[in-house]
């Protein structure tokens, strides 16, 4: 079993920034790809970015060249650094955790804010 902890939520004004980290504990196969989703009220859960354990990574378009995701694997612990954030990128930030076919973990999500 894998355990997700999330840190670094809270509320910022637009064109703030913030720091999110996920640490993963347990049983983490080493071959795996982290990120973060996130979920507004009323809409379904988006990717926003994601990292391979050899580092590839992925983003949702609007959030590309304000976001950048990165990883510790020594500390199995993802960060996602959200620069110039925008009101409409309030919502409940989760991370993620996939490996073998079988796994697929989340976090038990962190809020963020950002007022206009």
């Amino acid at each position: 079993q894998v355990q997700l902890v999330e840190s670094g939520g809270g509320l910022v004004q637009a064109g703030g920034s913030l720091r999110l980290s996920c640490a993963a504990s347990g049983s983490v196969f080493s071959i795996n790809t982290m990120g973060w989703f996130r979920q507004a009220p009323g809409k379904q859960r988006d990717l926003v970015a994601t990292i391979t354990n050899g580092g590839s990574t992925n983003y949702k378009d609007s959030v590309k060249g304000r976001f950048t995701i990165s990883r510790d694997g020594a500390k199995n612990t993802v960060y996602l650094q959200m620069n110039s954030l925008k009101p409409e990128d309030t919502a409940v930030y989760y991370c993620n955790l996939r490996a073998r076919a079988w796994e697929n973990f989340w976090g038990q999500g962190t809020q963020v804010t950002v007022s206009s």
